[in-house]
């Protein structure tokens, strides 16, 4: 079965996040636990969490269909300690924030090495934050996000996530989430048939399908191997229709939650039901 939705918004609090998802026809959904720009948030209270939960099941929405996403200012693989230290303080709270909520996954860009330090330093250090983190939680899956190569970012290819996979020592909480748009501007063509399995079948067996624990569905503005992360609606950019009709129909993508990020919210309604009413059409 697919899990369709949207990384809704969660004006008013956390626990508005299920409703905002079942207004808009969502099966999964995405979320901040916190404001994703702020380094340091109040802690959770305990009717929010409650209040989350009983959202959560009274909709229907169990973690497995519900994909967090950690702050854009965390760069566990900063070369610098103090910011470092900053950004593993961080994360660690987001870990718990989502255990605190029931959350079973946390979706993370790995990180930069801001031209100090080399690449296999920087997925090291990405790795050592990691397990840092999943020390003081319990539970929640650390999910390395693919990223489109932009500036000094790591994560744009299957080799630099297994690396840091491979330097995870509880391999039961790792997982990746595979984006589209940062995934065709790194490099990776998804967009024509022949293209798109031999993508999915590198990342097989590279990293292994077992570690998919979702996916960002983007259009992207920019071009094949632009390395740019710029996101679009479905179908209006360089990727087209016919690559998300291409995934919601693939069988391998069952059972995770499968995310819009594109960037008008006015349309993730239209947008859902239009992959809804994709499926087996190809």
């Amino acid at each position: 079965m697919k899990y369709i939705g949207a990384h809704v918004k969660t004006t008013g609090g956390v626990e508005n996040a299920p409703l905002n998802a079942h207004n808009i026809g969502a099966k999964a959904f995405g979320l901040f636990t916190k404001n994703q720009r702020q380094w340091v948030a109040r802690p959770l209270e305990q009717s929010q969490i409650k209040t989350f939960r009983d959202n959560c099941e009274r909709l229907g929405y169990e973690p497995f269909q519900i994909l967090p996403h950690d702050s854009y200012l965390i760069n566990l693989g900063h070369p610098e300690k103090q910011a470092l230290e900053k950004s593993r303080a961080a994360f660690i709270d987001e870990m718990q924030r989502c255990e605190a909520l029931g959350l079973d996954r946390l979706n993370f860009h790995p990180g930069s090495h801001l031209n100090l330090a080399d690449e296999e330093a920087c997925l090291r250090t990405i790795a050592e934050s990691v397990n840092i983190a999943l020390g003081k939680s319990r539970g929640v899956i650390a999910v390395i996000e693919n990223t489109a190569g932009q500036g000094t970012n790591l994560g744009h290819t299957f080799e630099q996530i297994k690396f840091i996979i491979d330097h995870i020592e509880d391999k039961d909480r790792a997982g990746v989430c595979l984006d589209t748009a940062h995934s065709y501007s790194a490099g990776y063509d998804i967009k024509s048939g022949e293209g798109y399995e031999k993508t999915f079948s590198e990342f097989d067996r590279i990293i292994g399908f077992g570690y998919l624990k979702g996916m960002h569905f983007n259009d992207s503005k920019k071009p094949f191997g632009s390395r740019v992360d710029r996101h679009d609606l479905i179908g209006e950019g360089t990727l087209g229709k016919d690559v998300f009709i291409r995934l919601v129909n693939d069988s391998r993508l069952d059972g995770i939650p499968l995310i819009l990020e594109t960037p008008d919210p006015e349309m993730w309604e239209k947008e859902i039901a239009f992959l809804y009413g994709s499926l087996k059409k190809i």
